[in-house]
């Protein structure tokens, strides 16, 4: 579920809101990547910190734990709210990450594409070196690359003879 970044802002301390102002809209766009990395540990700790707080306040309120401490900061009370948001804004800075990284990959993906299409258009255009002035013998015969087929010449003749001795086997019979 979304909050509103006035109750964002009521929950919260002033460092706090400044590290989650960071990772709304349009700010989160002009923040480096560095940024986003540097941020994304230090949001982790914020949100598993009210996480155990928040825990802790329930297991407390239930009966099943002893309070820890003396007491807990005035923020304790709103635990799971400003986990929510720390945790939303920790969705926002992996996501913004992830399109970072994705574009970063197509745009090196669409660069390798276009060296690689300048690479196999030089290779059609192969430079040869000119032939330049040279006696003409005229026109060389070029020799045949068919295979050639070698039959021995007892064999040339053999199924016409064959169907002739059938034929004359076949009258014999008949007359």
């Amino acid at each position: 579920m979304s909050v509103a970044c006035k109750f964002e802002r009521s929950i919260l301390s002033h460092e706090e809101y400044e590290a989650i102002r960071l990772t709304h809209h349009p700010a989160i766009y002009s923040v480096e990547v560095s940024e986003l990395e540097a941020m994304r540990p230090r949001l982790r700790k914020m949100r598993d910190k009210e996480r155990t707080v928040g825990r802790q306040k329930q297991r407390e309120s239930r009966g099943k734990a002893e309070a820890r401490g003396t007491s807990f900061p005035g923020t304790a009370k709103h635990a799971s709210e400003r986990k929510q948001v720390f945790a939303a804004a920790l969705k926002r800075v992996n996501t913004e990450l992830k399109l970072q990284h994705n574009l970063a990959a197509r745009t090196a993906n669409v660069e390798a594409a276009r060296k690689a299409l300048a690479l196999h258009r030089a290779a059609n255009f192969t430079t040869r070196p000119p032939a330049g002035a040279t006696a003409g013998d005229g026109m060389a015969s070029k020799p045949s690359e068919r295979r050639r087929k070698i039959i021995a010449g007892a064999k040339i003749g053999r199924i016409s003879q064959a169907t002739k001795v059938a034929q004359a086997v076949r009258d014999a019979r008949g007359a």
